[in-house]
């Protein structure tokens, strides 16, 4: 408790208002001395310290880092600036675009409505939506199978439908556009992740989606893209309600996530942190709240993929409950076998990129010695576009995340190079 002492008194003394100490007080996991859950404070200064080396140099504006451990918060600080043109510093309750950290979200939704009986993941997505049936895989033009005239690939018939669990673990076939039929796809205005200035439903986007071939065979191989808002549009069919309220009411509602939404109420827009890019040895102001889609847009299009706005608060709440297994103060969400279910590798060897496999909605980490890296066996986690990261680790029973608002990224590598720091100061 004394290292969050120390943590409000400098919030304190760098004017964090009552209201956001308040939030603080009340929202987040029972804060604990850091030693108490096994970390080294001394260690923990190196994270700090680099991350503070990054704000110093300019790399970035700012951001938040929370670890907890047997839920408590291990560790909280804040860094640099929400809004540097405005001199205001990073808020413990600044609100983050979270891009594809929604994806957690989104899969916890759809294994909700599995758990209900609504459908088998062995289940071909055209069950639900029937613009998926008869799909075609867009192909290298070859003699056996010659381009379509007029296009730059053929097409062949999927080997299978797209099933569920294909979407679950990207490996449906769906990428955000690139491919053979990447023209196609940018002339259906469905090119790339963002889908805040689409004056359109998700379904809307989706059935378009469906009519376009896929990039590759279903099952066949890990290739990320549509697959999650694809699953968001699944959740809205089978439960009768659009995906925010869905959202709200079932996971938001019930898990006191209390700043988690699709757009932001304009009352809280300043709040949102601002997005900053690293290009050419500069940080360069991309995005404020004033000119924001999340504030001012269309509100329309729900992207489970990549369309979520978050607090570290709320964002904590969320994967204590997964590590929990499905339940936080009393509220049970999935049961214990469905989150084993969600860690589990279940593409084999095909996904070997953050780490050696890939479960229901994120990397999962069943072979350590892949990375060459600090983590754990049976650790998962992803990031998102705006450069967070998180990790989830049962058998060190730890989550830790960072959050900021940095794209461009430059090639800066702190989002995972946190990762280590956080695992070389856990020495019980």
């Amino acid at each position: 408790m004394a290292s969050m002492n120390l943590l409000l008194s400098s919030w304190i003394r760098r004017g964090v208002g009552c209201a956001a100490l308040a939030w603080l007080a009340s929202g987040l996991l029972w804060a604990a001395d850091a030693a108490a859950l096994g970390f080294d404070p001394v260690r923990l200064q190196r994270l700090d310290a680099v991350i503070q080396d990054h704000v110093d140099r300019k790399q970035l504006a700012g951001g938040i880092m929370f670890i907890a451990r047997d839920g408590q918060t291990a560790h909280l600080r804040t860094y640099g600036m929400q809004d540097i043109e405005a001199a205001r510093p990073m808020a413990p309750d600044a609100i983050f675009r979270i891009a594809s950290m929604s994806k957690a979200v989104t899969s916890l939704a759809v294994m909700m409505l599995y758990e209900e009986g609504r459908f088998m993941l062995r289940d071909p997505i055209s069950k639900y939506l029937p613009a998926f049936k008869d799909q075609v895989v867009a192909v290298k033009p070859s003699v056996e199978n010659p381009a379509v005239t007029g296009e730059a690939y053929a097409t062949e018939p999927v080997k299978r439908p797209i099933q569920i669990r294909d979407l679950l673990t990207h490996s449906a076939g769906l990428t955000y556009g690139d491919g053979p039929a990447v023209a196609r796809y940018k002339a259906a205005k469905l090119h790339g992740w963002y889908f805040a200035d689409k004056d359109e439903t998700i379904g809307d986007a989706i059935n378009r989606l469906a009519t376009l071939p896929l990039h590759g065979h279903p099952g066949e191989s890990w290739q990320y893209g549509y697959a999650t808002d694809v699953l968001g549009y699944l959740v809205e069919v089978v439960s009768g309600m659009a995906l925010d309220r869905f959202f709200e009411e079932r996971i938001f509602r019930p898990l006191r996530m209390v700043d988690t939404c699709f757009f932001l109420p304009p009352e809280k827009s300043a709040r949102l942190a601002n997005v900053y890019g690293w290009e050419s040895g500069q940080l360069k102001l991309q995005e404020t709240a004033e000119k924001s889609d999340y504030v001012y847009g269309p509100r329309k299009c729900f992207s489970g993929g990549a369309g979520l706005l978050c607090t570290v608060n709320d964002y904590a709440r969320l994967l204590q409950m997964f590590l929990n297994d499905g339940e936080l103060d009393g509220v049970r969400l999935l049961s214990r076998k469905a989150v084993e279910h969600m860690r589990g590798n279940h593409l084999g060897d095909k996904y070997r990129r953050d780490a050696s496999g890939f479960g229901l909605g994120f990397w999962v980490n069943d072979d350590p010695e892949f990375q060459s890296e600090l983590g754990t066996l049976g650790a998962y986690g992803w990031g998102s576009a705006y450069y967070p990261q998180y990790i989830v680790d049962p058998k060190e029973r730890m989550v830790a995340f960072f959050m900021t608002q940095l794209r461009p990224t430059g090639g800066l590598d702190l989002n995972q190079r946190f990762k280590v720091l956080v695992y070389q100061a856990l020495v019980k």
